[in-house]
């Protein structure tokens, strides 16, 4: 089983990929007046070693770049959605409809679909947009998207125009921290899959509750770490050590439980809250998309798309051993705003 046999992998030296991804790094540095340094290469270097976490800014500027490096190889690859797949059954291998699916689904879950349908949508981490052009198409809504990548930003206007649905969306490069949007402007919220990359979630979910209207709703659904039991202060060592690793391939902050966002919530003042663990909808996902890089063509992406995306496909593994292991969790959570 592919699983097991990457369930314990040697950790006490750097892996391969990851040992290139940075010899390439520093080897190929070449000093102009518009690089960082010797110094701070090496410090780049041995932070992503050690798994140092990254400040609020690094992170925030690490994330554009990330996307606007990769956005492009996965879009060659995988297409416009970039997200799980909905796996049921298990053994699907019609990967590009699996995360059109998962779409739907979760809108079916939250009890979106029911009674009057959105009209106002945002999507919180848009990505290149592929979930909110289907929500616009799905519901004859607008949808605005935002995303710290200028590139995934106009990438998903080229991709409205070429679709026919520049009048219903847009996107632009925003803050989901600091959105610049009025209060109460949608009446439907979507995050899927960019929680995680929030540094500070509470502010994340007072966000998104301070800009939907009373009465709409909020979809959040990201990675998570499991919950505690009752007896724990926290993670076990080796997995937050797990978690740090892959922090540092995708600029990711500490992470919160299914049951940390349910308390921001409450405290946020939403109402009607329900909660799912999907992991083993979306399991089959990181199989796919690693047999999806074993290819001439997606290696040759791979090596010219840079080290922060080198290390991000070696971070596949771990994302892959922390499902399995049930340290990580693919969280599903709705919610309403309390009427006025």
């Amino acid at each position: 089983d592919f699983c097991q046999h990457i369930h314990h992998p040697p950790m006490k030296q750097s892996p391969p990929l990851l040992l290139l991804a940075l010899l390439q790094q520093c080897s190929s540095y070449t000093p102009t007046p518009m690089r960082m340094g010797v110094g701070s290469a090496l410090k780049r270097a041995r932070d992503s070693v050690f798994s140092r976490d990254r400040s609020r800014e690094e992170l925030k500027i690490g994330i554009a770049g990330f996307y606007d490096r990769s956005s492009k190889l996965w879009e060659d690859v995988w297409g416009e959605h970039m997200h799980h797949g909905y796996y049921i059954p298990e053994d699907r291998t019609d990967h590009q409809q699996a995360q059109v699916d998962l779409i739907d689904e979760v809108l079916k879950w939250s009890g979106a679909d029911e009674g009057k349908k959105p009209e106002r949508v945002v999507d919180v981490g848009c990505g290149i947009g592929g979930s909110s052009r289907h929500i616009a198409r799905k519901y004859g809504c607008t949808a605005k998207g935002i995303t710290l990548s200028p590139y995934q930003a106009n990438r998903g206007n080229e991709l409205a125009a070429e679709q026919g649905l520049a009048d219903k969306t847009s996107f632009q490069v925003a803050d989901a921290l600091d959105m610049p949007f009025e209060d109460n402007s949608f009446d439907l919220v979507w995050s899927l899959e960019s929680g995680e990359h929030m540094p500070d979630k509470k502010q994340f979910v007072n966000e998104v509750m301070r800009v939907v209207e009373p009465g709409g709703r909020v979809i959040i659904v990201t990675w998570v770490h499991r919950d505690l039991a009752p007896d724990e202060t926290s993670l076990k060592k080796k997995e937050l050590k797990l978690l740090s690793k892959i922090n540092r391939s995708y600029y990711l902050p500490p992470w919160c439980s299914t049951d940390d966002y349910i308390k921001l919530l409450e405290e946020a003042g939403a109402e009607n809250i329900k909660r799912e663990d999907w992991s083993y909808i979306i399991a089959p996902f990181w199989k796919a998309v690693i047999k999806s890089s074993l290819n001439l063509r997606s290696v040759w992406g791979l090596l010219r798309s840079g080290f922060s995306t080198q290390r991000g496909a070696y971070a596949m593994l771990l994302m892959l051993r922390g499902f399995h292991n049930g340290t990580i969790k693919f969280g599903l959570l709705t919610a309403t705003k309390k009427e006025e």
